[in-house]
């Protein structure tokens, strides 16, 4: 089985209301997301297919079946579009990034031939991106942000062993990282809301238990965490993942970069 991806864009406007709602919820739920003059976005779909090598031709698909279903639906119904303004099916949902993967979903799945469609994900921008599977819930990942600096050094091992399996990152003084946090919670998109999880709710826990607990700090000698523990990032998106999980119930997976060369999963 190979698997195989391709990249379409487009762009799109909305806002997000409900009608049974006053002004203030509106507001209070949706944020800036509520401006009646709505906004938009510049849409990334990255669509996966899925199916068995053709001996003759050596492909799977012909990436131009894939850009005649996929560009074909999107220049038709969401390129350049006001989505709850002029879809009926998102006139009738909030055109949420959920919504829209799960609506893209339904659409194309059983649309190309020869491959079977395994995974779409939808970047809003480079902080938020929902996906859907082949029989699994939608899933939305939200990108957050700290600095910190840490020493790579274990009291299990002597200096000599600490020296040798670190090296510089051994250094007594410590260094430090810009870390991108990947927070990723999966459900059902609420049938008003059209969201999996409140992103206000989202952002304000993570920014609580952890934005503020670990940005711009020495990770081995300022937090309760790591003081008995080697924040080596593989540890450090553990234990993010282990306190996150406490209080966001749908959390799916938390993921971290450490660099642009080094990335860490844990999965809730």
């Amino acid at each position: 089985m190979i698997y195989l991806s391709r990249k379409l864009h487009f762009s799109a406007a909305h806002v997000y209301h409900v009608d049974a709602w006053t002004e203030e919820e509106n507001k209070r739920v949706f944020g800036l997301c509520n401006n009646p003059n709505g906004h938009g976005h510049d849409y990334v779909l990255e669509i996966m297919v899925r199916g068995e090598l053709d001996p003759k031709s050596g492909i799977v698909v012909n990436i131009t079946d894939i850009d005649r279903v996929a560009k074909g639906l999107i220049k038709s119904e969401l390129d350049g579009k006001f989505l709850d303004r002029e879809h009926p099916y998102f006139q009738e949902r909030i055109p949420t990034t959920e919504n829209i993967v799960e609506y893209l979903w339904q659409a194309l799945d059983g649309k190309f031939p020869d491959c079977e469609l395994h995974q779409l994900i939808l970047r809003e921008n480079h902080y938020l991106h929902a996906e859907k599977e082949r029989d699994s819930m939608v899933r939305l990942t939200r990108k957050y942000h700290f600095s910190a600096a840490h020493r790579l050094h274990s009291y299990l091992l002597s200096d000599e062993e600490n020296k040798r399996i670190f090296g510089k990152c051994n250094n007594p003084n410590g260094h430090g990282h810009n870390y991108y946090l990947d927070v990723t919670v999966q459900g059902e998109p609420d049938s008003v809301t059209g969201m999996i999880m409140n992103l206000g709710d989202l952002d304000q826990i993570v920014d609580e238990l952890i934005i503020k607990k670990f940005d711009h700090k020495h990770l081995n000698l300022d937090t309760e965490e790591f003081k008995e523990l080697n924040p080596t990032s593989d540890v450090v998106v553990m234990v993010i993942c282990q306190i996150l999980a406490e209080r966001i119930p749908k959390l799916y997976k938390v993921g971290l970069w450490e660099t642009e060369k080094n990335y860490f999963e844990y999965y809730a």
